[in-house]
């Protein structure tokens, strides 16, 4: 039976994205259980992150207008703007003397660090100041968005280095950037069925992936719901614990900031009690997410009660949480564009501006931004 081809806007696949279809459609059969089921978030794993091969994980770049999907770094430069204001701001209320740090996790091709790279660039030696640390998961995708950003940071005098985690260069004080991580992190995905949980996954039938579910692979995680609904679905993406653990393990000093879209946990069960699974593929929604693994983005809206509380669990401290509209407004989004309309070369480029302001304010009405502080700060705490 042949595979399916990808869904792309002319119904084919390339030799290179067929081949690499297959190579994950292998990889994730071999990791079934003795039955064949694959649970969700064991097939999410390899499908996004199985290095060389997966969504997130080749060198084809799979974010940004000609890519599957873009995140608000891809709009304009200001966002990132915006962000290194903010790092500066906790820069400055830290020890001038001590090492500062700005780690971004899930760095994608560099856009994002690129642009915060830029602005503190024009600093007054801003490599007395900062340093810059890339934490990607794909040692192959990681190989060029370092080189991206290495070039930039050297022009600005900032060093950049890359690590595997948010610890890999020991603990330190500084900034910690997750924009659009959180959301594609594996999911665990339960039915209530018939008066009893049931764990959704997939199962290989021939060269196809084809949805199943099965009782329960493992202890049902903390935070299901006591009182669900027939046919509810939950979604637990028990990496995100793990994530905020690597965070208040490692951070001594500075702030967290976490952008990502979702909501708190009474809603998302008012408003999406089937789950908020998605797939994507080239800007347009793929029906069948089990389809096409490795060559279609896979995310989960952020519970982010499920969040807040698991930061606390870690001992984070919570010191802001806002849509993202307020919180570039406290970071000084207005005074940025203004600034960039004056010093637009154009009329054609201040247009553009006004555009891509008016999307990072109100074309991401989902996104939060969640800033938290560490559990022994040795500063002040910047609010």
């Amino acid at each position: 039976m042949p595979l399916n081809p990808p869904p792309s806007a002319e119904g084919r696949g390339t030799p290179e994205e067929l081949a690499r279809e297959r190579a994950v459609l292998e990889r994730i059969a071999a990791s079934a259980e003795p039955d064949g089921f694959v649970p969700f978030d064991r097939f999410m794993e390899i499908a996004l992150y199985a290095d060389g091969i997966g969504f997130y994980a080749n060198r084809a770049n799979p974010l940004g207008p000609a890519g599957d999907f873009y995140t608000a770094s891809y709009v304009h430069p200001l966002f990132g703007r915006a962000l290194a204001r903010r790092v500066k701001e906790v820069r400055d209320l830290l020890p001038t003397e001590a090492p500062f740090r700005i780690v971004e996790l899930g760095p994608g091709d560099g856009t994002l660090a690129v642009a915060i790279l830029e602005a503190l660039g024009r600093e007054n030696d801003p490599g007395s100041r900062y340093s810059y640390v890339l934490v990607e998961r794909s040692a192959s995708r990681g190989i060029s968005t370092l080189e991206r950003a290495r070039e930039v940071g050297a022009r600005r005098g900032i060093p950049v280095v890359s690590a595997g985690h948010v610890g890999g260069t020991g603990p330190f004080a500084g900034v910690v950037i997750a924009n659009e991580v959180l959301d594609a992190q594996p999911v665990r995905r339960l039915v209530y069925r018939g008066g009893t949980w049931r764990e959704l996954g997939v199962r290989r039938s021939g060269d196809l992936l084809e949805p199943a579910e099965s009782t329960p692979v493992s202890p049902l995680p903390r935070g299901v719901p006591p009182s669900p609904r027939d046919g509810e679905i939950w979604e637990d993406a028990a990496a995100v614990a793990g994530v905020l653990r690597g965070i208040a393990d490692h951070l001594l000093a500075g702030v967290a900031i976490i952008v990502d879209y979702g909501m708190e946990e009474p809603e998302l069960r008012s408003a999406h009690s089937t789950g908020t699974l998605a797939a994507v593929r080239r800007h347009r929604p793929v029906e069948e997410p089990w389809a096409h693994p490795g060559l279609v983005d896979l995310s989960t809206f952020v519970n982010f009660t499920r969040v807040r509380a698991d930061a606390g669990r870690s001992g984070l401290r919570e010191i802001a949480y806002s849509s993202q509209a307020e919180a570039l407004g406290r970071w000084g989004f207005a005074e940025l564009l203004q600034e960039t309309l004056r010093s637009a070369p154009s009329a054609e480029a201040r247009v553009k501006a006004h555009l891509a302001a008016k999307s990072l304010l109100f074309g991401f009405e989902r996104f939060q931004v969640l800033e938290l502080a560490p559990p022994l700060p040795t500063g002040p705490v910047p609010t």
